[in-house]
């Protein structure tokens, strides 16, 4: 069936601010929604109150509205626009759970429009825990021994007839929040009235535990004439009972037998085409029984999901963008396969390589945050990484993490108390994967892992071997490695880093050169959806040791960007919006542009997005070697965060060109030292500061500066062990974990400017001239991070003399740093005092605000001077705000509530949202100084 020709113009639904399990993966299948819908001619429209994304961007849709994701919001709009159909799949449970309250209010039937890619009686039976166990029961799909439970007695009454242990699942809540095992009867009314709290109905599931068995994933397409396909199948390698945005995952399922798998994949088939008549996406798990393989249904999601983006980066099948055009009443056998451009989009991909992923978690922010991982998702982002072999994709994973790991192991970071080995293997974190490595090294044998960890035999011969290598590399000195085991050790994901250090007296480049020398060079493999059977189109790559290099470099004039990794609080989908405005910036500008990075949920890593895509880690190995390839003019590090910046130092070494502000001012800026001379050269006010390397030093220098005092190290992203205190003993527990965390740092120690205000500005200079892009005065005090706190665009209170030193100050530091491209400046300010706090070479959180708030393509614009080929003077720039911009913070500390929730000087916030108002009269404006015990001086 064509495409519904009455369906002219579709509102598709974002999924808000970024929060812990629900995070950029849906700004990328909007993103890829709203572009393949505009393919077809229809007017797209968007809501979203996330003012980080590619999605909310106007090179996305034909209209962006930035407002609040309430059902007063989309009413405005319908009253706006003409919509004929709303697209709800796309935003995660924010977007689905809004398209259900608009339509129990009678809004889509009020204004006309009619709901695409799934029907909310199919959400009604996926949702509602007791509906979804009566529909597996009446198809003849397998599901855990359970029971409803919408009070408090019908919960106990259940308890008693399922037994312990025993798994709560609270309705319509995400992430698995409210969820948990209960496994002593003792702790179980806590454990339900926290899950009936958490769902809006009230209502949870208690289900017969199945921990220790094997979980799986499928990702299905589905369209209008009822034709079923499988993308992706999804193993976990950690079992049942942790959540699966919490667990290590592979694509393909490595361990499941062809005769489970066929079973497993019937009955995703019968599952998707009982839940309803829609056209689209849908996530189903398993779990296994290791013992027989049995197989139960543990839920189903009739739309995209994380899995969606691991699995589309995984095969190079697009599924949102697919999923989009079945939703306006394409079939799979109209659509082209988007790779190879001459095959259908009816056809299951086929993997000759292996995915790995990794979650990234940040309980460092969370101090005293319970880490054992469970049913309730806690990591804030994650790391996909392709090879040949499961252990070369684990190994590169690992490489990704930005945990300052050169791999699994093998680095110098290797735990070597057993106890607490076993501890962790027992109880899993974000660290039993190298808990693990470690068991291993210290000769513990695999059958006793397996018993305490419950992960398959396989997995665990896999990590076996990595440390059986590692012993018989030890045998050999750098010179006499013979050949074909050093290939091995590279085929099974070793890093240069990590030979160097089990050999011992050796570095990272001596191991490099040696190998170039013995001819063992990274070759790159080209994804392509179906195992090289057909040509591919899509220059999309990954690296290996085998076999011969696919990735041809052009004669073309080239510019690699490097991208932001993981995400992660400090460092999160701004980066990936940034770098994506400077491909397209690098493109318009006549450059092939190259992108490295190695996360699955960005519009970044979109097949399409770049000219050329690696999917590689940003870790130098992989950087130096793709640079040795392609041969760039240069390489773009500011758009990228803390985690393309810190690779500048490399590129300085080894002499290849950054685009934009050279290494040794960004150095100046990076290091808080260095930085504090620059101001008192340049006679601008700064707090009093010293600089420490030992605790002793720092107590001198606090005692020389005055308490209170604030100490931060130099070189990290989102406020990274920053901490005020006020006496000796507090100081000196700080320098010592600082130190301990990040060992080599030097440590600046400020006096603390207590009860001052706090503002910011963002802006770019081309080397003659100086925008301000913006200037933003903080709701919160100095000492609350810029992240956390709440901004307002353009400055409500500040003095026009304060905001005349903000700028003159900008101004002298940006010429100071001969900055080319962008610069963020903190300020706090005190008795119209203004003292320069920091500043950031680089692209920060702000810029993609200020961006949206003003209406202006501020990173396109940046990269361009970057590159050189444009000035500020060669930019019509027209800012369109009325009124003011505020940028809201949003938190998941729901996810741990046995934390403080007290903020400080080190970030702790997921997200953020954009709230537009045309005056400081706007009630919300009002209350939010009321909240913050704050006054408004006019």
């Amino acid at each position: 069936m064509p495409k519904n020709n009455s369906i002219k113009s579709v509102l598709i639904i974002g999924s808000g601010p970024i929060i812990i399990g629900q995070a950029c993966e849906f700004d990328y299948a909007g993103s890829q929604a709203a572009l393949s819908l505009k393919d077809e001619g229809i007017e797209v429209s968007i809501i979203n109150s996330n003012p980080a994304t590619i999605m909310t961007d106007k090179v996305i849709a034909d209209h962006v509205y930035l407002l609040p994701l309430t059902v007063a919001s989309i009413e405005e709009i319908l009253k706006e626009r003409k919509i004929d159909a709303v697209l709800p799949t796309m935003g995660g449970q924010t977007a689905l759970n809004l398209a259900i309250e608009a339509e129990e209010r009678g809004i889509w039937e009020k204004y006309g429009v009619q709901i695409i890619g799934v029907d909310t009686a199919a959400i009604e039976k996926t949702e509602n825990r007791e509906a979804f166990r009566q529909l597996m029961v009446d198809i003849g799909i397998g599901v855990a021994k359970s029971k409803i439970a919408n009070s408090f007695l019908e919960g106990k009454e259940a308890a008693q007839q399922i037994g312990f242990p025993l798994v709560i699942r609270p309705s319509y809540t995400l992430g698995g929040y409210g969820g948990g095992f209960v496994h002593k009867k003792e702790d179980f009314d806590a454990a339900l009235s926290h899950g009936l709290q958490a769902s809006p109905t009230h209502e949870v599931l208690i289900e017969q535990a199945v921990i220790g068995w094997k979980e799986y994933e499928l990702e299905l397409l589905r369209d209008n004439k009822d034709n079923v396909i499988i993308i992706c199948s999804i193993e976990n390698f950690d079992p049942m009972g942790i959540h699966t945005g919490d667990s290590i995952t592979v694509a393909p399922a490595m361990t499941l037998s062809d005769r489970c798998y066929q079973d497993m994949r019937n009955q995703a088939i019968k599952m998707m085409r009982a839940i309803g008549n829609f056209a689209g996406g849908c996530n189903v798990q398993f779990s296994v029984n290791p013992e027989d393989e049995s197989i139960i249904a543990i839920e189903i999601n009739p739309r995209v999901s994380r899995s969606s983006a691991l699995a589309s980066k995984a095969t190079g099948y697009p599924i949102a963008k697919i999923a989009a055009k079945l939703a306006i009443g394409y079939n799979l056998d109209e659509l082209e396969n988007q790779i190879t451009k001459t095959t259908s989009a009816y056809f299951e991909p086929t993997l000759d390589y292996v995915i790995v992923k990794i979650p990234r978690w940040n309980f460092d922010k969370f101090k005293g945050a319970n880490t054992e991982l469970g049913l309730q998702m806690k990591s804030v982002g994650e790391v996909m990484a392709i090879g040949r072999s499961f252990i070369e994709a684990l190994q590169k994973a690992c490489q990704s993490l930005e945990i300052g790991r050169a791999g699994l192991g093998s680095d110098g970071k290797q735990n070597r108390n057993i106890e607490d080995i076993m501890h962790k293997l027992e109880h899993p974190s974000w660290d039993r994967l190298f808990a693990i490595k470690d068991a291993f090294r210290m000769g513990v044998p695999l059958e006793s892992i397996r018993k305490v960890t419950k992960i398959d035999r396989w997995f665990l011969n896999q990590i076996q071997e990595l440390a059986t290598l590692e012993q018989e590399l030890k045998r050999y000195s750098l010179n006499n490695i013979p050949k074909d085991f050093f290939i091995n050790m590279k085929q099974k994901g070793f890093s240069d880093i990590q030979i160097a250090w089990i050999l011992g007296n050796v570095t990272e480049d001596e191991v490099y050169d040696r190998r170039k020398e013995l001819g063992i060079n990274r070759v790159y493999k080209m994804v392509d959806t179906c195992a090289a059977e057909f040509p591919a189109k899509t220059p999309y790559f990954y690296s290996t040791y085998d076999g011969e290099n696919e990735s041809i470099p052009s004669n073309k004039k080239k510019i690699i960007v490097l991208g932001s990794g993981p995400n992660r609080i400090g460092q999160g989908i701004e980066f990936d919006y940034s770098c994506v405005h400077g491909l397209m910036a690098a493109n318009e500008e006549g450059y092939e542009a190259i992108m490295v990075n190695c996360n699955p949920e960005t519009v970044s890593t979109d097949f399409n997005m770049a000219d050329k895509l690696y999917f590689e880690p940003v870790f130098w190995e992989h950087v130096r070697e793709i640079i040795e390839l392609e041969k760039p003019e240069g390489v773009i590090v500011q758009l990228g965060g803390q985690t393309a910046l810190k690779m500048a130092e490399k590129l300085h070494e080894k002499g290849i060109k950054i685009i934009g502000t050279s290494y040794s001012n960004m150095d100046i800026a990076e290091d808080r030292g260095r930085f504090s001379d620059l101001l008192k050269d340049l006679n601008i006010p700064y707090p009093k500061y010293g600089v420490a390397e030992t605790a002793e030093e720092a107590i001198e220098v606090a005692h020389e500066v005055g308490y209170p005092v604030l100490v931060r190290p130099s070189y990290v992203l989102g406020g990274q062990g920053m901490s005020i205190v006020i006496n000796d003993e507090d100081l000196e527990k700080a320098v010592v974990k600082l130190l301990g965390d990040l060992p080599g740092n030097r440590v600046l120690i400020d006096h603390f400017l207590d009860r001052a205000e706090e503002a910011e500005s963002d802006a770019i200079f081309d080397g003659d001239d100086v925008h301000i892009i913006g200037l933003m005065e903080h709701i919160e005090p100095a000492g609350i991070h810029s992240g956390d706190s709440f901004a307002v665009l353009p400055p409500f209170n500040l003095s026009a003399n304060v905001i005349a030193k903000m700028e003159e100050y900008t101004d002298k530091i940006a010429r100071a740093l001969n900055i080319r491209g962008l610069m963020n400046m903190q300020f706090a300010v005190k008795n119209e005092d203004v003292y320069v706090i920091e500043a950031n070479p680089r692209a920060s959180r702000t810029v993609p605000f200020i961006a949206k708030a003003y209406d202006v393509p501020y990173i396109n614009i940046a990269t361009k001077i970057m590159l050189g080929t444009k000035k500020l003077k060669d930019f019509k720039i027209e800012r369109k705000l009325e009124g003011y911009a505020i940028k809201e913070p949003v938190f998941s500390h729901h996810k741990f509530p046995e934390i403080q929730k007290e903020l400080g000087p080190e970030m702790k916030s997921t997200g953020e949202s954009i709230r537009f108002i045309k005056d400081l009269e706007d009630p919300y404006f009002i209350q939010l100084y009321k909240e913050k015990s704050m006054y408004l001086s006019k």
